[in-house]
């Protein structure tokens, strides 16, 4: 199980995306008009974090899933407090849950 963090306010939050050694932090909201929004299979070229602070966002990794899983799709649902890292390169795809999601990026 992850740790949950505990939430503050927004410039706290991103404070602590900080501490974690990320330097160009922001957050982003998939509001309620975005609930159910899904962002197809995609990477980032350096390491992303997402520290959920509203609502939840749910994650998988299609390369995992057809080497590790044999083709079974794996998805792992986080929420408020979650820390959600993503590796270098590596392609995932997400859907955002019913009550959309806000979350701070750190990159």
């Amino acid at each position: 199980m992850s740790q949950i963090y505990p939430i503050g306010t927004r410039s706290e939050s991103e404070r602590l995306v900080r501490d974690w050694g990320f330097r160009h932090v922001f957050t982003w909201s998939d509001g309620r008009q975005s609930s159910n929004a899904y962002y197809s299979p995609h990477s980032h070229a350096g390491l992303t974090t997402h520290l959920i602070r509203r609502g939840s966002l749910t994650i998988t990794y299609p390369d995992d899933n057809a080497s590790l899983h044999n083709g079974a799709v794996q998805k792992e649902t986080f929420g408020v407090g979650s820390r959600v890292d993503v590796p270098a390169g590596k392609l995932h795809e997400v859907w955002i849950g019913d009550e959309g999601c806000e979350y701070v990026i750190g990159e």
